[in-house]
């Protein structure tokens, strides 16, 4: 196993469950990839905020497997996108169509004609089956729907699910996430904030499960090779193994499988990432919720504010969260800030008043992949019993943290059968 992000551990677990001797190489002192947490002066803070919900079954099966009770971890609310202003829906308990369809009856801030209009637009897909009606991008997909909507619900949404932006983001995509998000059934669209650094939610618990079952772990080892053995099995910087699965950046993975298959290689390195920046701000007060939605725009980057006090991690901290953030970067991490730090003292002025202080701006520059209209992503399959698992390797999701986990249980069970 190359790679200990939540891929390679996923991989690793399973592999370990279903009988093979595993090891488990990471270039990193520790696991988690990109959602793990880091020491920033003295405090453990998550190199980027994730949201999980109740549609991630098996990220929540593989952490009760390594002994991680998710309710302990996870605090779990109904979905809700509420702005600061009392805009944007909360879904009450119950059947998710009434749900739905009751939240957005709620919403007094839009007029019946804009609640209306969602209403008939939503269940038209939920009819349709939550299949493409043959558009490319989300903003085609949403065209019909009144400006308003578009910007405090889908876009948001979409930038939340997919990292796009909904002009550039695959609609096939966006209805896939809904489908089973919003309407998958009782539970799957709640959301699970995490209540602890992502560490403590499966890398830390993962490798020391790992470990208990005898595998071997090599930390701070990036391999520099993969070669074949004379028989049907692969050299890793040359110890050989009767399978390999890397589980690491699709970067690192183009460059170990060039010389193996270099068309794979090249679809993989083909792929265009998006960055998300999380700026920790110290804050006086709590915020309205754990979880607030902020409205974007040119001089506004953050999308979402977390409160982690209200989370149960740092009493005085709250997090801002910057996806697509391609264009930001451009004029430089300490201009991002900047905004941000302004962005929260005037969208939110009784948590953080007229100058919150900037604590930490984490930056992940290749968070996710472009999830855009007709994506060629690479196959699990690199060569016989040489797999890839990861949130970018082809499946039905977008990047996110239940993508890497399934694709690194399906390596694993791959190898099991092959």
């Amino acid at each position: 196993m190359v790679g200990a992000g939540w891929a390679g551990l996923a991989a690793a677990v399973q592999a370990s469950a279903d009988g093979h001797a595993v090891t488990l190489f990471e270039m990193a002192g520790s696991g988690g990839g990109r959602a793990r947490s880091v020491a920033v002066d003295g405090l453990a803070l998550d190199n980027g905020q994730h949201i999980l919900i109740g549609a991630y079954r098996e990220t929540l099966r593989l952490m009760r497997r390594v002994g991680v009770d998710p309710a302990r971890v996870l605090q779990r609310r109904r979905l809700e996108l509420l702005y600061p202003d009392g805009g944007g829906i909360r879904l009450p308990r119950g059947n998710v169509h009434l749900a739905f369809a009751w939240a957005v009856a709620r919403q007094h801030r839009w007029s019946w004609r804009e609640r209306t209009a969602l209403l008939r637009q939503t269940f038209a897909w939920l009819r349709n089956g939550m299949r493409n009606p043959g558009v490319e991008t989300v903003a085609q997909l949403c065209a019909g729907l009144p400006p308003r909507v578009r910007q405090d619900l889908i876009d948001p949404l979409c930038l939340a699910a997919l990292n796009t932006p909904s002009a550039l983001a695959d609609a096939t995509v966006f209805l896939r996430v809904l489908a089973d998000a919003l309407f998958g059934g009782r539970g799957s669209s709640d959301l699970l904030l995490p209540a602890a650094g992502l560490s403590r939610l499966l890398p830390e618990p993962a490798l020391r499960w790992l470990e208990q079952q005898g595998a071997t772990l090599r930390l701070r080892h990036r391999v520099l090779a993969i070669g074949p053995t004379s028989g049907t099995g692969w050299l890793v910087d040359g110890t050989a193994f009767d399978a390999v699965i890397l589980a690491c950046s699709a970067v690192e993975a183009a460059r170990l499988a060039s010389p193996l298959n270099a068309p794979w290689a090249q679809r993989a390195r083909a792929l265009r990432h998006e960055p998300i920046a999380t700026v920790y701000l110290r804050r006086r007060f709590a915020l309205p919720s754990p979880m607030v939605a902020l409205r974007s725009d040119r001089e506004r980057p953050a999308q979402f504010a977390f409160d982690l006090g209200l989370l149960g991690q740092h009493h005085d901290l709250a997090a801002l969260v910057v996806s697509g953030a391609s264009d930001w970067l451009e004029r430089g991490l300490p201009a991002l800030a900047s905004a941000v730090q302004a962005q929260g003292a005037r969208d939110l002025p009784a948590s953080f008043g007229p100058q919150p202080e900037v604590v930490h701006t984490a930056l992940e520059r290749r968070a996710t992949f472009a999830c855009v209209p007709a994506l060629r992503r690479p196959t699990a399959l690199i060569a016989p019993n040489l797999l890839a698992a990861g949130d970018y390797v082809d499946g039905p999701y977008p990047a996110t943290l239940e993508g890497a986990v399934r694709s690194g249980v399906a390596a694993a069970h791959a190898v099991r059968t092959a």
